[in-house]
């Protein structure tokens, strides 16, 4: 089995968040099925390999470069053009498109649906993000009403709900880095959580969503967006409820309502076990099998299969009126 880099373009300071996070736990996971390694492109650090060294070596067949920065993998690509190249995606909505030579791994349904589209003729998996075991319900006593982050919330979420709930209940809203947030989580009534106003702005979509699934885990009902990844496993009416619905007035009432009921909130654990390790690792065996014989066919075997480029597309679309008039006008069967 081949080798696996993680490129990444650095691990801390202006690069840590949630998207480096997840793709380090990725790279822990992957390590338990075969050897890797995270390797830096736009910043050396110490005990870290950096890309331009790499590729110095001469025969790197028996390795595969997994790009997953979204805003980078348009200029990563033609860099690693003679190699063997993973794409792993999190977010969508990027204008770059990628050749059928590099197969996809999407961290949820709403992005895999997205390159079945875009990249119709590419080999494409799903391997969700991991949530650690460590998000669990502790049943402690939950003296926090209503809990937020700061960090890609909506404008009405800091500047209009937050303020109206803090007339009401007691909110915590949390605006830096927490240790230890299945701590948090397991203190809260209620997670709000709106970031589709966020990723609008950045022209891309939520990948995956990860903080609403573990504050359910940890038994705090979510009041939240469902844009993007989130629908993949949120719910509205079920497992959750839907956020900025219909009136700031309404909000307050649904989220107090919550927050007053005396009934605990606990989901079963089978609902997460699709995102738990054990399951995430049988996956990347089966994912990981299929790659490597992918490139081993790679090696003899160019790609044959008609691409849905903007020409071609063209050409479809002119074919098709040209067989609906010719039908309608000559009679043709």
């Amino acid at each position: 089995m081949r080798k696996l880099y993680f490129l990444l373009p650095g691990t801390d300071g202006k690069f840590a968040c949630g998207g480096l996070w997840a793709e380090l736990k990725t790279v822990n996971l992957v390590q338990q099925v075969c050897s890797a390694d995270v390797v830096t492109y736009r910043q050396r650090e110490k005990g870290k390999l950096f890309i331009d060294d790499l590729l110095q070596e001469k025969n790197l067949n028996d390795v595969i470069f997994v790009i997953n920065w979204g805003f980078d993998v348009a200029q990563l690509v033609p860099k690693l053009k003679q190699y063997n190249v993973v794409y792993h995606a999190h977010s969508a909505g990027y204008s770059f498109s990628l050749p059928a030579s590099i197969p996809i791994v999407t961290v949820s349904r709403y992005t895999m649906g997205y390159w079945g589209e875009k990249s119709p003729n590419s080999l494409i998996y799903y391997l969700p993000n991991q949530i650690s075991d460590g998000f669990q319900n502790v049943g402690l006593e939950r003296d926090i009403d209503v809990l937020v982050q700061a960090r890609k919330s909506s404008e009405y979420l800091i500047k209009e709900l937050i303020p109206a709930l803090k007339k009401r209940c007691n909110v915590f809203v949390v605006d830096s880095y927490i240790e230890d947030l299945p701590a948090l989580f397991n203190r809260a009534k209620v997670y709000l959580y709106d970031s589709a106003e966020y990723w609008a702005q950045q022209y891309v979509s939520e990948g995956f969503g990860l903080q609403p699934m573990e504050a359910l885990a940890c038994g705090c009902q979510v009041f939240s967006s469902v844009n993007g990844g989130l629908s993949d496993y949120l719910d509205p009416g079920f497992n959750c409820y839907k956020i900025a619905g219909y009136s700031q007035e309404y909000d307050v009432q649904r989220i107090l309502k919550v927050v007053n009921s005396p009934e605990a909130f606990n989901l079963d654990e089978e609902f997460f076990a699709e995102y738990r390790s054990e399951n995430i690792l049988k996956r990347l065996q089966v994912i990981l099998d299929e790659l490597n014989v992918f490139f081993d066919h790679k090696i003899h075997q160019p790609s044959n299969i008609k691409s849905l480029t903007k020409i071609r597309m063209t050409k479809l679309f002119v074919q098709r009126i040209y067989g609906k008039l010719r039908k309608k006008y000559f009679k043709l069967k």
